[in-house]
């Protein structure tokens, strides 16, 4: 399978090498977000405010695409690109703040297990909108494939790590927090749909614009993560009183905002040359690399639920991209 359709190549030639390493440092740094972010916890809690990590890390995005063109690691382009082709890209940075700020919201109408399992239906509505707004026909196989995905990621949600010193099921940090009883209520449901649905929808509209749009991959980056900018501004200004922009920030927090950004550079490249299908696989198997890190770092330990997502991932990995 080619590189454009978001198979995973071999090593055969440099570009597939460097496709390959690129997929595999994407992977690294998704699963070392959640490891990260429990690290930078003091008595039990994040000492800063989330919207401050969420727009440091869409600013370090915009410095380092426009420094990108800037020292000429991307040609500009020899005629000058109209600026509206800049405005879809407005679009999409307000699908990706929805999405990022329903994930905060939800957590008021359901516990963090449910959510946790529930959420993997986003891998559903990615497809499903990839094949109307991108017109790919998945076959059975692959459908299958990503069927074994949301099975695993519901998996690993459900105890693929647990504290050793608590028997509760779900999440560790839920668990942490003393017994909370599944639950969710209309609202949450109706809430987590939208959720779903904007999340798919965010992902294959970027995807649709990069490949449609004949620039270079920093400068359509330079639109998108200004728009970014712009709207995580307004959020975190419109948030009320808390902590100043930098104010709790550690080494372990810069590294999460730095680790984040650089994966979203290697996720924009990944819309732009691969697709959608190939950024879930690579969401799917960082859950390896978040237990592996939280065994190591957090003394938790690995369950049979997450040796079984593991197999499932494997599974559909083979089954979507191993020979038909």
């Amino acid at each position: 399978m080619s590189v454009e359709d978001g198979g995973v190549p071999g090593l055969g030639h440099p570009r597939q090498a460097r496709w390959t390493l690129m997929l595999l440092l994407s992977t690294a740094m998704y699963g070392a977000h959640a490891p990260l972010l429990a690290l930078c916890h003091v008595d039990g809690r994040v000492s800063f405010r989330p919207s401050s990590a969420v727009l440091l890390t869409e600013l370090t995005k915009l410095l380092l695409c426009a420094f990108s063109l800037l020292v000429g690691w991307q040609a500009w382009p020899q005629q000058t690109p109209p600026w509206r082709q800049a405005a879809p890209f407005a679009l999409s940075a307000l699908l990706y703040g929805a999405s990022n700020n329903l994930v905060i919201y939800l957590q008021r109408y359901m516990d963090p297990s449910t959510y946790q399992v529930l959420s993997n239906l986003k891998i559903g509505s990615t497809a499903l909108f990839y094949c109307l707004c991108l017109r790919h026909r998945l076959s059975a196989r692959q459908g299958l494939a990503l069927l074994l995905l949301m099975a695993a990621g519901a998996c690993y949600a459900a105890g693929g790590l647990q504290d050793p010193g608590n028997t509760l099921p779900g999440p560790p940090s839920a668990a942490a927090a003393g017994p909370m009883p599944l639950h969710i209520s209309p609202l949450g449901l109706l809430l987590l749909i939208l959720y779903c649905l904007i999340s798919g929808l965010s992902s294959v509209y970027t995807e649709l614009l990069m490949k449609r749009q004949r620039l270079p991959l920093a400068l359509q980056n330079l639109f998108l993560y200004t728009f970014g900018v712009l709207l995580n501004l307004g959020l975190h200004a419109g948030g009320g009183p808390g902590p100043g922009l930098l104010e709790g920030f550690s080494g372990w927090a810069a590294l999460v905002v730095l680790s984040q950004a650089l994966n979203g550079l290697l996720m924009s490249a990944v819309m732009k040359h691969g697709s959608s299908i190939t950024r879930l696989f690579v969401v799917s198997c960082s859950l390896v690399v978040t237990a592996v890190l939280s065994a190591a770092l957090l003394q938790l330990q690995l369950t049979a639920a997450f040796f079984l997502a593991t197999l499932l991932i494997g599974l559909a990995v083979r089954l979507y991209y191993g020979s038909r």
